[in-house]
């Protein structure tokens, strides 16, 4: 417990202050309480990432093929996109504390159910529990926009959004190494259950209990969200960017690891997780990002990043495959572009409708993980059919698409601005 009573200090909140429903007065939050935010995140989405590392180890405990392991990360991601859509929006209803520490508990019990796994078919079950109630990491995300003041959400968001980017690619590392060097995948699953214990104990005690944000029933909050993207152009056209951005950042990870495995390579699950370290760099371009956001420079950090998601695929394609510095060097490129453009979105998103973030954020990251699921896709039947080049061809056609949609949103913005005017005057 005296970790969880210094970790209550970051807020400055008392503690017999019942439903704060604004941040204190000018405070905002301050640097400890953002890291505590993105933290939390990490570690909280790492668990939709750790069984990917270790399928082959899964298939050979149980007796099963390559098909029927990848199943679970199937499973999984079918269960995160279904509680971003029917969870997430419940931050707008519900108090954000208790929903936050609820989810968290259910994916402990699910975790550790994991790790004792009888069967395939169980460990299956259990990967799609944990996955609808893992979207704690979007709730907190849209928790610390809340408390930030203005002229701060930026740098907040940017900085949450690096602790989940973080944790993404640390997930897949820490549960190779784990998987390889502490007694197998069963141990990844338990050392995650007990993480979630920890956090769901440390954030009940520091997280403020704000208020809801809405009164609506279930039903009329998912139509809301709905309603959000049809009245919200600029919610629909950062929810594209965000589509093709993730696309392409899945379609790099789907196949990066079918690469490394294969002829001359021969990675195990620890080197392949430690190639995957290079991407952490990314995360660097969150908070970065934030800060330009905050001094009104988002359209420029929009198409600057774009460009650096380009510039990343062609390095990957000039590597042409091998495992050297230009290969490293276009992955850091890419996933700077990927998370700060992420960052760039949800920034701007989240001054649109203040009172409904969660539903805003149900909107975004739905969309934006679809775009990776369709990315992954792509990259399959791209590495199936003309190997590593083809798949950065595949890539290079979403950053195209994307940096296309900028270019026709820029010069629509143009016209409207000169219509404006020629009205005006």
């Amino acid at each position: 417990m005296a970790t969880c009573e210094v970790v209550a200090g970051l807020f400055p909140y008392p503690e017999n202050l019942a439903m704060p429903t604004q941040p204190v007065a000018g405070g905002g939050l301050s640097g400890r309480a953002t890291t505590l935010f993105a933290v939390a995140a990490g570690l909280a989405v790492a668990n939709i990432y750790y069984a990917q590392p270790l399928l082959t180890g899964i298939a050979h405990t149980f007796g099963v093929g390559s098909g029927r392991a990848s199943l679970i990360v199937t499973v999984t991601s079918i269960g995160y996109a279904a509680g971003l859509a029917l969870v997430v929006p419940l931050g707008d209803i519900l108090r954000r504390r208790r929903l936050v520490v609820t989810m968290l508990l259910v994916v402990a019990v699910a975790q550790a159910a994991s790790a004792c796994a009888p069967s395939i078919g169980w460990l299956t079950g259990f990967s799609a529990l944990l996955a609808v109630c893992a979207g704690v990491a979007p709730l907190l995300v849209a928790f610390a926009a809340t408390l930030a003041t203005p002229d701060q959400r930026g740098r907040v968001t940017g900085r949450v959004m690096g602790g989940t980017l973080t944790g993404v690619l640390l997930a897949r590392a820490g549960g190779g190494l784990i998987a390889e060097f502490f007694g197998g995948w069963r141990t990844v699953y338990a050392v995650a259950a007990v993480l979630m214990v920890v956090l769901a104990l440390v954030l009940h005690r520091a997280l403020p209990d704000l208020a809801p944000g809405a009164r609506l029933r279930y039903p009329t909050l998912l139509r809301s969200t709905a309603t959000l993207l049809r009245e919200e152009p600029l919610l629909r056209l950062r929810c594209a960017y965000g589509f093709l951005s993730f696309a392409g950042f899945s379609a790099l990870w789907a196949s990066l690891a079918f690469l490394l495995a294969g002829a001359p390579y021969h990675y195990g699950e620890a080197g392949i997780g430690l190639v995957g370290l290079a991407g952490a760099a990314g995360a660097l371009a969150a908070p970065l990002a934030g800060r330009l956001i905050d001094r009104g420079h988002e359209r420029r950090a929009t198409g600057l990043l774009m460009v650096c998601i380009l510039a990343g695929w062609g390095l990957t394609a000039i590597a042409g495959g091998r495992v050297t510095a230009t290969l490293l060097l276009g992955i850091i490129l890419l996933d700077l572009g990927v998370q700060g453009l992420q960052t760039t979105n949800l920034s701007v998103i989240y001054a649109l409708r203040p009172e409904a973030r969660n539903r805003v954020t149900t909107a975004y990251t739905v969309t934006y993980f679809l775009g990776g699921f369709a990315g992954a896709a792509v990259s399959g039947v791209a590495y199936d059919r003309a190997g590593w080049p083809g798949v950065c061809v595949a890539g290079a056609v979403f950053a195209v698409l994307a940096l296309l949609l900028r270019f026709v949103a820029a010069r629509r913005e143009r016209r409207a601005r000169v219509r404006a005017g020629t009205v005006a005057g």
